[in-house]
């Protein structure tokens, strides 16, 4: 699905070296289509990292996607420079009064903290309001799926003794379902957390099901209301390198942090990692772009309703 983006996106030059088919918007405007309309709301620090994972996975399908960055107001995003937020990214206010084929929710580095105490809470409450009334289909990343849930059902995250990081093998609970379609038995995710939801309080719930879970690091998709709503508790995006680059810049902060698990070649971080990851995380995203919005969205955007 080549993805339609401003030329002067940086992601764009980079997906281009790896042969990722991405469209530029004069040649758009030619193609008599609609294209789907995706917004991504990008709450990692490094946020051009993020935004050419999330495009490497969405660009690979035969319908054009346009897409929307989005993020919350006054928060200090030290990590990202001004000129390019300022360029490429829009406030909820922007986007209020729009509907979207879909919308993806990133992961952000909060865990350790209570959501009510992260400082674009409230924003971020009328994020997850708002998508529910102009979104077919919504994904939650990682934190995001934990603010999710706990915000749209009343589960609460639990921290964990010590993070979470690796690539772990997981299986699928429900099969027929479309999510899941051409996925091996056991295929493999990268997690980097340092908090989970729990079996046992997802399941007290009757309006989510849990449709892929991991003996070592718990549970995985979650899905609401036929698939408006899919919390993924782990990183399929992630890059090759993304888990090398956390525990390197870990070890510099003196965080004393374990070696991935399952990433690098013999454990050792010395050698490159083992990707085992990027044939499952392709099809995830392909699978939900067309069963869960492109087959599911109204042609007319403005009829998506709750």
């Amino acid at each position: 699905m080549p993805v339609r983006v401003p030329d002067t996106l940086p992601a764009v030059e980079e997906l281009r070296k790896e042969n990722i088919f991405v469209i530029d918007e004069k040649r758009a405007s030619t193609q008599d289509i609609r294209p789907l309309k995706i917004a991504i709301l990008n709450l990692m620090p490094l946020k051009l990292m993020t935004e050419t994972d999330l495009l490497r996975l969405i660009s690979n399908t035969p319908l054009q996607v346009e897409l929307d960055l989005v993020l919350p107001d006054g928060h200090n995003w030290s990590n990202t420079p001004k000129e390019h937020l300022d360029t490429f990214y829009k406030s909820f206010n922007d986007i209020k009064d729009n509907n979207y084929d879909g919308f993806i929710i990133t992961g952000a580095p909060v865990e350790m903290v209570n959501f009510e105490d992260v400082d674009y809470w409230d924003q971020l409450q009328q994020f997850f309001d708002w998508a529910r009334k102009h979104v077919t289909s919504t994904i939650y990343i990682c934190w995001a799926a934990l603010a999710g849930l706990y915000h749209n059902y009343g589960i609460q995250k639990h921290v964990l003794p010590k993070k979470i990081s690796g690539i772990f093998p997981h299986r699928v609970l429900d099969k027929s379902n479309p999510l899941f379609r051409g996925f091996d038995d056991k295929f493999y995710v990268p997690h980097s957390r340092h908090s989970e939801v729990r079996k046992e309080d997802i399941l007290k719930i009757p309006q989510l099901k849990i449709l892929s879970e991991s003996d070592e690091s718990g549970v995985y998709i979650i899905m609401a209301r036929n698939g408006r709503e899919i919390y993924i508790t782990g990183h399929s995006e992630y890059s090759p390198y993304t888990l090398d680059f956390e525990y390197h810049r870990d070890l510099e902060k003196g965080m004393n942090p374990s070696i991935p698990k399952n990433y690098y070649e013999d454990d050792d971080p010395n050698k490159a990692p083992i990707i085992k990851w990027r044939s499952h995380a392709n099809l995830l995203f392909t699978n939900w772009l067309n069963y869960f919005v492109y087959q599911e969205t109204p042609y007319d955007i403005r009829q998506i309703k709750e």
